[in-house]
């Protein structure tokens, strides 16, 4: 996944909300004013990790919070996956799917970003 774009409705406070999951900073992208497109940059993404994103304004209405699934879902590797799915529940996020331990693999979670998207995070089982 060389990169991928999170879609909002509200561009201040979707970076509020992954800028304090993930530590991200964002940069407005010259040439993507009309789209209020920011670049993504953090632990690892950004233009010299080899994985960049980007966060725009959604072209249209966001999904119904609790509808299916609205597109691929992003997982981030977390140093503490139930610190991190705390954290973006008291922050903003709703649940998708509470942190569980899937063996060989690691503690998994995913969220409702605020904006009608999940992003999963995992700890790594090497991790745990």
């Amino acid at each position: 996944m060389p990169h991928f774009e999170i879609h909002a409705t509200d561009v201040a406070a979707a970076k509020t909300f992954y800028g304090g999951l993930f530590d991200w900073t964002f940069t407005p992208m010259e040439g993507g004013e009309e789209m209020a497109y920011h670049l993504i940059e953090g632990r690892d993404i950004g233009m010299s990790q080899g994985l960049t994103g980007g966060l725009m304004a959604r072209s249209g209405a966001a999904p119904g919070a609790g509808s299916p699934v609205r597109g691929g879902t992003m997982t981030f590797e977390v140093e503490d996956c139930d610190a991190r799915y705390r954290w973006a529940l008291d922050n903003g996020g709703a649940e998708a799917l509470p942190p569980t331990d899937y063996p060989g693999i690691g503690r998994c979670a995913y969220v409702e970003d605020g904006q009608g998207n999940i992003v999963g995070m995992i700890t790594p089982a090497e991790n745990n």
